[in-house]
């Protein structure tokens, strides 16, 4: 049992006891981040840096943990310091403290394992889902367990200090104490919170060693104090007539912001069409989380996607194709809306977002039918809102029949199922003889990664391996039945990714992380062959609309793939507050508090050194990113009267 040798020691009291044990699980825990990562990733000199921040991060979040009990240790009478129902209340506030302590640490662990970050802005999301995030947790591991351990874990470690908390409680606590401990828990979290900032994580050039330099409960709360940043007061700006003018030389047909009043220009760039006619209808399936390295039509061996592969040697693959973001609603973001990502909060998610330019709102008013099918429920990350307020047909879980759902876990219904209600609707929607545009978003290459028994050779759960070779089948079992619709010969199936897999590395936008697959296949329409350029997730948009021969491409900050004139060869990447734009084998950041960082590419390995800014690419950049934030701010992406829409 532990003991108190002084009374010195004994006359900190049990807030320093507390400190302690927290600022000791802390350490632990960052030495134990860095045990995980691989060799070279965080080099040993890195290590005291990583501890001496970490230090400083963790002493401000102490700062505020403490405050409760320094100021519940001030006002204690002295005369109850020794009664039992104090003793005992100690004890159990030491115990759930240390429970809470055990429980963080285990989340923080999940989650950089599956991030590579410290708690950030997907945390705060998960906060507000609570149905499917613990659905999730208690699908992938065994919950009951693990409580139980932290909770016995907790016990032993109070039962192996309760010598030292009662040794404490028998000193009496004087005036001067008193007021030292009023001071810590007022004095203290005002310091750190003026004083402590996460921006204080960078400095090391190193993206893993500054993530593990934070705190997870610092991050945690400064994400959901920055879950939206304005441009103009974070970023670097420029004036916006000479933002105009550098988009219209990048060939974006958009109304000029700096007058609004002005019309859209019309597109009129000729085309080099790999199409032997247009297709009548599209089918646009997002797939989840599935970066190209996946594929072995992107040079993986392991076979996990043999349909994919087939379809890519008979459609037109994209080689090198970009997703905008890491997470969900970024992808649906670029696919629905066109545009670079604004930092913070995507759009699916912000108020004031319904009947803007999307492709459902376009295509809607011109004779299509838009759809959006999703597996999961569409409250999650405000999709239904979204789609539903931006002229699309939203079906999803909620819609289908339980009959038909074979399987499903907390995220959504099997992807299998989830493809035959989209065959179901859109048979139904052939039937009154209009064209369609559908986008489907599937759930099952997603964490707990379980799928039905007697697909694939991978019994389920498959981890990420099985799970992407299940999405295969069903993308595959997918287009065999639609091949059977009457509608399939004039349909242009799209296959992309709505973000990686994974997008951790040495450096913010490490962009191996952000390449995934696009394929288009429509074998009746379509010459078989691969498309060299640089391709954005926010290209599709305008490719589509002119591809289906139909106005407001020009709504679009994306440019058709296949116009005459030479290929833009850029891409936007981010991870909500850092804003990358790459061209030209460079690849420039846009961060908070105006700053900016460039970086050579490597073309082959997309390795990044780096180097100077180039003020043209800056430039582009900014005019990029500030037009897209503004004109969501200013209505701008508000879908306009057009003569077609009359």
């Amino acid at each position: 049992m532990f003991s108190v040798p002084t009374n010195a020691f004994r006359s900190m009291g049990v807030p320093w006891l507390i400190a302690i044990i927290w600022l000791t699980a802390f350490t632990c825990l960052r030495i134990g981040l860095l045990i995980t990562l691989d060799a070279g990733q965080v080099g040993i000199d890195l290590w005291p840096y990583v501890l001496a921040k970490g230090l400083l991060f963790d002493l401000a979040t102490l700062a505020f943990l403490v405050a409760p009990v320094c100021l519940y240790e001030a006002v204690l009478p002295n005369r109850w310091r020794t009664s039992f129902w104090h003793k005992t209340l100690r004890l159990k506030w030491l115990w759930f403290s240390v429970f809470v302590m055990l429980f963080g640490i285990g989340a923080e662990v999940t989650f950089w394992l599956e991030f590579s970050t410290r708690f950030n802005f997907i945390a705060v999301d998960y906060l507000l889902y609570t149905q499917e995030v613990i659905g999730n947790i208690r699908q992938s591991y065994p919950v009951p367990t693990v409580l139980a351990a932290i909770a016995v874990v907790a016990g032993l470690i109070v039962w192996f200090l309760r010598g030292a908390v009662r040794n404490m409680d028998n000193v009496k606590i004087t005036r001067i104490q008193r007021a030292k401990l009023v001071a810590a828990g007022v004095v203290l979290p005002v310091i750190a919170g003026f004083t402590v900032s996460v921006d204080q994580m960078e400095g090391a050039g190193n993206a893993y060693a500054e993530e593990i330099s934070g705190n997870g409960l610092f991050t945690l709360a400064a994400a959901m104090r920055r879950n939206e940043l304005d441009f103009d007061r974070f970023y670097r700006t420029m004036p916006q007539s000479e933002a105009d003018r550098i988009l219209r030389t990048m060939g974006m047909q958009r109304r000029p912001l700096s007058d609004l009043s002005a019309q859209a220009l019309k597109g009129a760039a000729n085309h080099a069409w790999p199409f032997t006619r247009r297709p009548r209808n599209v089918v646009l399936i997002s797939v989840e989380s599935l970066s190209a390295s996946f594929l072995g039509a992107y040079g993986d061996s392991r076979g996990l996607t043999p349909r994919l592969d087939a379809i890519a040697k008979q459609g037109l693959l994209f080689s090198h194709a970009y997703a905008t973001g890491t997470r969900t609603v970024r992808g649906l973001e670029a696919l629905s809306l066109g545009t670079p990502p604004v930092p913070g909060q995507a759009i699916v998610r912000r108020p004031q977002n319904e009947h803007l330019a999307t492709l459902g709102e376009v295509l809607g008013s011109q004779g299509l039918k838009p759809y959006f099918f999703y597996g999961g429920y569409g409250y999650f990350d405000n999709m239904n809102a979204y789609f539903g307020g931006n002229g699309y047909k939203v079906i999803d879980r909620t819609d289908m029949d339980k009959r038909t759902i074979v399987f499903e876990n907390v995220w959504g219904v099997a992807d299998e199922v989830l493809f035959s209600q989209a065959l179901s609707t859109l048979d139904e929607g052939r039937a009154q003889s209009s064209p369609f545009f559908a986008h489907i978003m599937t759930t099952s290459n997603h964490r707990p990664y379980t799928y039905p028994a007697g697909r694939i050779d991978i019994p389920s759960p498959g981890g990420r391996v099985g799970a992407v070779k299940y999405t295969d089948f069903a993308i595959g079992d997918f287009i065999d039945r639609a091949r059977a619709q009457p509608w399939f010969k004039d349909t242009l199936f799209i296959i992309v990714a709505d973000h990686g897999a994974s997008v951790a590395g040495k450096t913010k936008l490490p962009l191996d992380g952000y390449r995934i697959p696009l394929i288009f296949f429509a074998p009746d329409l379509l010459k078989p062959g691969v498309y060299e350029p640089l391709v954005s997730q926010l290209d599709l948009a305008p490719t589509i609309v002119e591809l289906l021969g139909k106005k407001g491409a020009d709504y679009f900050f994306g440019r058709c793939l296949f116009e005459e004139e030479e290929p833009l060869r850029r891409v936007f990447v981010s991870n909500y507050q850092s804003l990358g734009y790459l061209r030209s084998n460079t690849l420039t950041v846009l961060l908070p508090r105006q700053r900016v960082e460039s970086y050579r590419v490597d073309p082959r390995t997309l390795e990044t050194t780096p180097k100077a800014v180039d003020p043209v690419l800056l430039n582009e950049a900014i005019a990029y990113y500030q037009t897209a934030s503004r004109s969501f701010k200013l209505g701008a992406l508000k879908l306009p009267n057009c003569p077609h829409q009359q």
